[in-house]
């Protein structure tokens, strides 16, 4: 297979349409005959739509997996004992979880092109970290899930860490203060989970009268929607109210799925979704699967270069969006870009914030 460090070594918006469609397209068709070797599965759904593996399309026509099928079967590419980490997707009690399995090489991919694409946001030096959210979600193994997976892997960022929240979800304000007055004038990269950033972070500040200095931070924030536009906030109020009560201007916001973990999806500075070079966004009609126009709505179709234990390279989500462009957003940076319209009607609530609230 080609050498995916090789294409790390680009920055991760750098590829114009052409350039990064010759490289999806090598990548992704080697990856889809090599689980077709290796996982009987995935090779059975590729023989019963009579796909020629020996002659195969390019790759926005290859056939892609529903993200749901991962509740439904281990599908899994590397001999068991090759299994270093079993990931699954938030759930809610009793919902069926998605199991993802990673060998060494996948889950240092991940983590490879997850550090890429972050530090081109904020830079390569590791800064002072607080985490909006609660240690116990590292602690507690039956709690790891994506949640547990999204802060982990965003902490490899942070020099020294703090947790805002305590074991009962309650805001430690002499314990933050503390930290920040420890790292008076340096930059702070905040991470959290949306709907956990509003309920426990956002609305506490609001309610103690209390107002923090965050406007040397940074705040990247993912997981679902759904709850906070139940509550009528807009990503715009979002920010901000945050602004409002610590004086934080830098928030992005970011897409992404343990299905596909590593591959993220960042905001920019003007408030579009960008698809790095080592993953594609596809939006497919509803009615055939037929790829849409720009700024046509669709189903999202998500395509990553990285996962090597699992035939989870090319997945049709649960979530609809828009295609906004290509290679011409005003941020400068290549490659697509696109928003979120939200999950599809009857479709199971799954993102990280979305069911915490439900468990509680």
């Amino acid at each position: 297979m080609i050498d995916i460090n090789a294409i790390l070594e680009q920055s991760p918006y750098s590829l114009s349409r052409e350039e990064k469609g010759v490289l999806m397209n090598q990548v992704i068709r080697e990856l889809t005959k090599y689980h077709a070797e290796h996982c009987e599965p995935y090779r059975k759904i590729l023989q019963a739509l009579n796909l020629d593996l020996n002659n195969l399309p390019y790759y926005t026509d290859l056939p892609f997996l529903p993200v749901r099928l991962f509740k439904e079967f281990d599908l899994v590419s590397v001999p068991r004992n090759e299994v270093v980490k079993t990931m699954t997707s938030s759930g809610t009690t009793g919902q069926v979880v998605s199991k993802i399995y990673l060998d060494r090489e996948t889950s240092s991919l991940q983590t490879k092109v997850l550090a890429k694409i972050v530090s081109s946001f904020i830079g390569n030096q590791r800064v002072p970290m607080l985490i909006l959210d609660s240690s116990e979600v590292i602690k507690n193994r039956a709690m790891f899930s994506a949640r547990g997976a999204g802060i982990l892997g965003f902490s490899m960022f942070g020099s020294k860490r703090y947790y805002a929240l305590d074991a009962e979800m309650k805001l430690d304000v002499e314990g933050v203060r503390s930290f920040l007055e420890q790292h008076q004038g340096q930059p702070i990269f905040l991470f959290g989970f949306t709907f956990m950033i509003w309920q426990h972070f956002y609305k506490q500040l609001k309610e103690l009268d209390v107002h923090l200095d965050l406007s040397n931070g940074l705040l990247i924030h993912g997981g679902g929607w759904k709850k906070l536009i139940s509550e009528k906030v807009s990503p715009e109020e979002f920010k901000q109210r945050l602004s409002e009560v610590c004086g934080l201007s830098k928030v992005y916001d970011y897409y992404g799925m343990v299905e596909q973990t590593g591959t993220i999806y960042m905001e920019c500075e003007c408030g579009h979704l960008h698809a790095p070079l080592f993953s594609d966004v596809l939006i497919r009609r509803t009615d055939d699967f037929s790829l849409a126009e720009k700024n046509e709505k669709g189903l999202i179709q998500v395509v990553s270069m990285l996962p090597r234990s699992y035939p989870g390279h090319s997945l049709l989500t649960e979530d609809e969006g828009v295609l906004l462009g290509e290679d011409d957003c005003p941020c400068g940076r290549k490659g697509k870009y696109f928003k979120i319209l939200g999950r599809i009607q009857n479709a199971e609530i799954r993102g990280c914030s979305d069911t915490y609230q439900l468990k509680r």
